[in-house]
């Protein structure tokens, strides 16, 4: 495996700093295109990136910010594009407007890939118009338990609008992409963590529909989170990503972390960027700055502590959420994780909407928020 980073300036893409060879003579087989959505969608990105890796796969898409190397930015364009040696790849598109809901849309994104020699799966989605949980459950039940999901939903900076997706043509609202990598060769490895404190009785979710919840032990649910927010209160629905849900679902060992998106003053509901079902235990948790950055550096261990050679390539894909409350300290999850990385590991990735990964080895994928996940890659020689 070979990789190339470069940043889009000018309407040119230029190599990053520290790569020396000619990409005139660099065969890509994957071109991951992440930047803010404005700029994402323009014309010259996709089409300057095809024409310099014409036999790629090129798959684009929005974010609320970018990862390269060390470094975090707003507002620019980034590619990582990928050769691989003895790894064939295969990809799949759907759009969610032409399903009924966003679970039947995952079933027939995976029945587009050949299951042959399938290893393992990247899943890049529209984060606002597609149902993150729905889309994790028909990925789960379309693929074998050995075979690996690992991803992000796109982001629209703090803006919470639209988002956007591309697979070899110009990114557009609603699509979901699949890339499916076959052969016993590639190696890909994961790890997500969270990082946040709980405090609080633990309380039942006594109605939601969905990802809107209405009662926590058959009280109104927005007055009791309000209740234990106190004077924070006052600053909903923004202080929110301050003070996400632990969420344990019935046949979870492990709690996902859940963001508030929206309120409802006038009929005491709260919206969250992925489902919360009636039955589910929650918990409120704050953020730890230190332990924020630490569950950085514990997602990369997991990682890599499984893999048998370095890491050719790392896939960092973060919560909008952390970057917000983490703000200037934005680059202290990053080097926390690179800190463990060989380096000579490629690094790059995007911020998110929501993060797709197992818990565990061998286990299904899930929707988590406000989680470093990182996803990495070898091929053995």
């Amino acid at each position: 495996m070979k990789t190339v980073t470069l940043q889009f300036t000018n309407n040119l893409w230029i190599p990053s700093p520290g790569y020396n060879n000619g990409l005139d003579n660099f065969n890509a087989s994957l071109v991951l295109c992440f930047g803010a959505k404005e700029l994402i969608a323009q014309p010259e990105v996709y089409n300057s990136l095809k024409s310099k890796f014409n036999n790629a796969q090129i798959t684009l898409c929005s974010t609320a910010g970018e990862i390269l190397n060390n470094t975090v930015t707003d507002n620019t364009v980034i590619a990582i594009a990928i050769e691989l040696n003895s790894t064939t790849l295969a990809t799949a598109l759907v759009n969610i407007s032409n399903y009924t809901n966003s679970y039947d849309a995952a079933v027939a994104l995976i029945a587009q890939l050949p299951t042959s020699e399938l290893t393992y799966v990247l899943v890049l989605s529209d984060g606002s118009l597609v149902n993150g949980s729905e889309l994790v459950k028909g990925l789960n039940e379309s693929v074998n338990n050995n075979q690996l999901i690992t991803g992000g939903l796109a982001g629209d900076g703090n803006n919470f609008i639209s988002t956007k997706v591309g697979l070899n043509s110009l990114p557009s609202e609603g699509n979901i992409v699949a890339i499916g990598f076959y052969g016993s060769k590639i190696r890909v490895t994961h790890g997500s963590q969270g990082g946040w404190d709980m405090f609080g009785p633990e309380r039942v979710v006594t109605k939601s529909h969905n990802n809107v919840v209405y009662e926590i032990d058959n009280k109104l649910a927005l007055e009791t989170y309000k209740k234990y927010l106190g004077s924070d209160s006052e600053g909903l629905p923004g202080t929110a990503l301050l003070y996400p849900l632990s969420v344990l679902l019935n046949n979870n060992t492990e709690p996902l972390v859940r963001t508030i998106l929206s309120i409802d003053d006038v009929n005491n509901t709260m919206t969250f960027a992925g489902d919360i079902p009636e039955g589910a235990k929650v918990r409120l948790m704050k953020a730890n700055f230190d332990k924020l950055t630490m569950a950085s550096a514990n997602a990369a261990e997991n990682s890599i502590k499984n893999a048998i050679l370095p890491a050719e390539f790392s896939l960092l894909i973060s919560c909008v959420g952390r970057k917000i409350i983490l703000d200037k300290r934005i680059d202290e999850e990053i080097d926390a994780a690179l800190e463990l990385f060989n380096p000579q590991t490629t690094v790059a990735g995007f911020y998110s909407y929501g993060e797709i990964s197992p818990f565990n080895e061998g286990t299904n994928c899930e929707l988590h928020n406000q989680t470093m996940t990182i996803t990495s890659f070898y091929e053995l020689p």
